[in-house]
């Protein structure tokens, strides 16, 4: 294990150096790592780091949630108001219904299981969208328009609606019937996700005021800790609660970093931002390393041109929804274009549970599957060059 996580980190930072001295997205590097030094290609990680690569890939991404949080302006997020809300949901169903019209035509599948695949594709990455929109945010590129801060919002509400719709289409799929309840979760875990969260937060700025008043030692890192202990709590929160109601442990983790945020000095809640950016450095080679490790590249090869062809045909109703979002907003072309470049990257949520209609013994797995590799090898690249190489040309610096 210990041989594993070295190669990890070293073979994953210098990989990340060569792409970043090519000027490549160094996400690209890690991922193909992982590839590499995964049990589908040079099989050099312990089987014991896999069997545990969902939580680990868990806390990394919870780390650049908390950031994320800390770095929200939440009066920006509310000017931004109706399009923030529609980039949550409007774009992935437009995705799914690419899914639903065309999948059975170019893949030979029924309707239901084009939905299942839809909602396993149509998730975009937090852990690409995130931490750029954070360094466009603190580079106030884009901010007087609140446009990373609504990409941001947006990307989070947008894993929680398809993983929802994920597992109503796989009751589907396996020939059940799908409560009406299944759909009335999403609200109710978006709503309880925030509540719980920013309750969690307001908790904590107790706690910090009530140390502070008492002379407690607790300097920054204790908090860190502490912090990252109760967004532990809130996402297994979401598994205990699952069975009695729906709640949305990522969104709890960014509402907790952002009332933290909205009552702590600014001060504090930089240097609490600062000290989980230094955290994310090794918690981002060690989540796309072990994103690259869970991609089965022999399930790329046996995908084919039409699964290629699909893929860029639901991006091209994606791009419809993330249009449709921004009518009516005072955004100009450049920054639409951007917005909707922003929306490509999928990553995480597909290698999260791509697999899981294949482990269900459905026929449609293996090209679920198929589909869900080639995606993340296609447009986790494509979209973070596409963010990193568009953001000067098509946002202004405020």
């Amino acid at each position: 294990m210990l041989l594993s996580l070295a190669l990890i980190f070293l073979v994953g930072f210098s990989a990340a150096a060569i792409f970043n001295a090519i000027r490549l997205p160094r996400i690209i590097g890690m991922i193909a790592t992982g590839i590499v030094l995964g049990p589908y290609v040079l099989d050099l990680l312990d089987p014991t780091i896999l069997g545990i690569s969902s939580q680990l890939r868990q806390m990394a991404l919870i780390i650049i949630l908390i950031r994320a949080g800390l770095t929200l302006n939440l009066a920006d997020l509310k000017k931004v108001g109706r399009p923030a809300v529609m980039m949550s949901f409007v774009p992935a169903c437009l995705e799914i219904l690419g899914y639903f019209c065309f999948a059975p035509l170019l893949l030979g599948l029924s309707h239901i299981e084009a939905l299942l695949m839809g909602a396993v594709l149509s998730a975009v990455s937090p852990a690409v969208v995130v931490p750029r929109m954070i360094q466009l945010i603190e580079d106030r590129r884009g901010t007087e328009k609140s446009i990373p801060q609504m990409i941001l919002a947006g990307a989070s509400c947008d894993d929680v609606f398809v993983i929802v719709l994920f597992s109503t289409f796989l009751t589907m799929a396996q020939g059940e019937s799908a409560p009406l309840w299944h759909l009335v979760n999403i609200p109710v875990s978006i709503v309880l996700g925030v509540l719980f969260g920013a309750a969690a937060g307001f908790l904590l700025y107790l706690l910090f005021e009530f140390a502070k008043k008492r002379s407690f030692k607790l300097n920054g890192s204790v908090k860190v800790i502490i912090i990252l202990s109760v967004a532990f709590l809130l996402m297994t929160a979401e598994g205990w609660l699952k069975n009695y109601v729906a709640v949305s442990g990522l969104l709890a983790v960014v509402a907790m970093a952002c009332l933290i945020k909205l009552r702590a000095e600014q001060t504090e809640s930089q240097s609490l931002s600062g000290t989980f950016g230094k955290l994310w450095i090794a918690a981002e080679v060690l989540l796309f390393v072990l994103v690259g490790a869970a991609v089965d590249i022999r399930y790329t090869l046996s995908a084919g041109a039409m699964a290629i062809a699909m893929i860029f045909i639901a991006l091209a109703f994606r791009t419809v929804g993330v249009i449709l979002c921004v009518l009516g907003t005072p955004l100009s072309a450049k920054e639409r274009l951007f917005c909707v470049i922003a929306y490509l990257p999928k990553a995480t949520v597909q290698a999260s549970i791509g697999a899981v209609p294949l482990s269900m013994g459905l026929p449609c797995g293996k090209i679920i599957l198929s589909v869900a590799v080639l995606a993340i090898l296609i447009t986790a690249p494509m979209g973070a060059i596409g963010i990193d190489v568009s953001q000067k040309r098509l946002l202004q610096q405020n």
